[in-house]
This record gives structure tokens, C-alpha cells and sequence, in this order.
């Protein structure tokens, strides 16, 4: 992925908060497992739906009520695990984590979701960038029990 650019972060961003083609509530929800967000310094109040068969995640889904920034980032996440097992999916979301907070990461591995990189340097919007990372984490590992 080439470097992104202050203008091209922006946009995805911007694309994902106005089209985001994950935000929806499942109608077969029995199908799905989930788990209900909120931030306490935001508005954002989010539940995330995954469904899986057979260890890889065929769906992710997000609905509820969320800033930009989680609009945002739960629309990439979304798209980011579709296809994966769980144990590929939390190596996205360790890497996304390891990039919000300035550590090595593989940028490769985040394609859309490095649109995201600055959040660091906003301490107010880390927890906006990373609320749906932690409910997915929360829902594999919790699955896994």
C-alpha cells in the first residue's frame, strides 16, 4: 500500500463515516455473535456482530450511534476480518493496536485502517479509534472460552 498522505487519510475516513457499507444490524441476529460498546467521552454507542463458521469470521457487521472516527474505523474493521480465521483477525487487531499506539506494526497487514495512524497524537480519539477493535477482540476471545 503506498504511503498515505495527510489529504488521502482524510478521505477514507471521510468515505467510511459517509457510506459505511458494514453498518447495519444483522436481521438473522441469533446467527451472529455480539457484544454492545459505549464511550463515556463520546456519543458513540456501538454494537458489533460477527458471524463465523468453521473458525473464519464470514461476517462483521457494526450498528449504532458513533462519531466519525468509530464510524470510521468500525467500517474498516469490518471489512479488514471478513474472510479471516480468529487467530488471523487478532493479528490485525494487535497490529492496529500496536500502530494507535506507536509501536511496530505491519502496515500491509492494515491496508485502509492505517488512515488511522495520527489517532495517537489526538488522545481524545484513541478510545473513538479503537472501540470496535476491542468489542472483536472481546467477542473471538470470549468465544474461545
Amino acid at each position: 500500500m503506498p504511503t498515505l498522505t495527510n489529504e488521502m487519510m482524510r478521505e477514507i475516513i471521510l468515505d467510511h463515516y459517509s457510506n459505511p457499507q458494514n453498518k447495519k444490524t444483522p436481521t438473522n441476529i441469533d446467527d451472529y455473535l455480539n457484544i454492545h460498546m459505549e464511550s463515556d467521552n463520546c456519543i458513540d454507542d456501538v454494537h458489533i456482530y460477527v458471524k463465523e463458521k468453521d473458525n473464519i469470521i464470514i461476517d462483521c457487521l457494526w450498528d449504532g450511534v458513533a462519531c466519525t472516527i468509530t464510524t470510521a474505523s468500525c467500517d474498516i474493521m469490518c471489512d479488514l476480518v471478513k474472510g479471516l480465521n480468529k487467530k488471523q483477525a487478532l493479528n490485525i487487531i494487535e497490529n492496529y493496536f500496536n500502530m494507535i499506539y506507536e509501536k511496530p506494526y505491519d502496515e500491509e497487514l492494515l491496508q485502509e485502517a492505517n488512515a488511522f495512524k495520527n489517532t495517537s497524537k489526538q488522545a481524545a480519539r484513541i478510545r473513538c479509534a479503537t472501540i470496535g477493535f476491542n468489542g472483536l477482540k472481546e467477542i473471538i476471545l470470549n468465544e474461545n472460552k
